[in-house]
């Protein structure tokens, strides 16, 4: 099966919305303090902006959104930016489009001179942390300051 990556544009807003509450529902992750609850959730293309240093990538599978995932700031002063987002309907699961989306959103960060990329996830995200250990993130003791995603459980960090 053949899929695509793209920048988000501003027509897949409301459908990558439904897909990343409906993922996070799926593992727990809704409500206060977890990613699926952010305000920037419903206007994911003006939130990633590459004059923003950041950028939202969709995946599709025959024309059909099945996922997606972004690079935005997490500290500018130390260059640290985030993983943020990323979330695939199961049908978009074991196809190697997480992997092609990490890749895609750490060779953005490397462009942008970020020097490390940070995220936070969920302990019951087993495939997801999995793909995150295999694409270089290894493991930290508790959140980098600033987080406020503070319901999360897992902390990576990777050097880029």
């Amino acid at each position: 099966m053949s899929y695509i990556i793209e920048k988000i544009s501003p027509s897949y807003d409301e459908v990558i919305c439904k897909i990343i509450r409906k993922v996070g529902t799926e593992f727990g992750a809704i409500g206060e303090g977890f990613g699926p609850s952010d305000d920037e959730v419903l206007n994911m293309s003006r939130h990633y902006r590459a004059e923003e240093r950041a950028v939202y990538f969709i995946a599709k599978i025959d024309g059909i959104v099945v996922g997606g995932g972004g690079i935005a700031s997490f500290d500018e002063t130390l260059n640290i930016c985030e993983l943020k987002k990323l979330f695939l309907l199961p049908e978009g699961r074991g196809l190697g489009i997480g992997s092609t989306l990490v890749k895609r959103c750490l060779d953005f960060a490397r462009s942008q001179g970020y020097k490390q990329c940070y995220l936070d996830t969920l302990s019951n995200m087993k495939a997801a942390i999995a793909l995150y250990e295999r694409s270089g993130f290894t493991h930290l003791d508790k959140p980098i300051g600033g987080t406020i995603h503070n319901s999360c459980d897992v902390w990576m960090i990777s050097d880029l």
